[in-house]
């Protein structure tokens, strides 16, 4: 079976993703994230057909605590986060490539 991409976050940092082809998709608005995104994480960590979730990292101080500890912790779906913290191509791979334990972007040598 294979896993697909979840994005969660404001309307405006998923976008991108929605136009690239994902489709697992969870808009919370900024002014709800409070109330909504806790839902949000837990629907998607539970949904068997997501293997990597994709949160924008300033988006991880608005869930509860249990939340947080349950996406921080969980090996599948796994959780990458983008934003302030410095994860460009090269942050994403190495979240990736910690998480699943191998270099999906590595290039081959001949």
């Amino acid at each position: 079976m294979t896993k697909e991409i979840a994005v969660i976050g404001s309307p405006e940092f998923t976008t991108g993703f929605r136009l690239a082809g994902v489709q697992a998709v969870e808009n919370v608005p900024d002014g709800e994230k409070d109330d909504r995104l806790d839902e949000a994480v837990e629907r998607t960590l539970d949904d068997d057909g997501v293997g990597i979730i994709v949160m924008h990292d300033a988006d991880l101080e608005h869930l509860s605590r249990g939340t947080r500890e349950r996406v921080e912790g969980s090996i599948e779906p796994v959780l990458v986060t983008l934003g302030a913290g410095g994860a460009g191509s090269g942050g994403l791979r190495d979240q990736i490539k910690r998480a699943i334990g191998i270099d999906l972007m590595e290039e081959e040598n001949d």
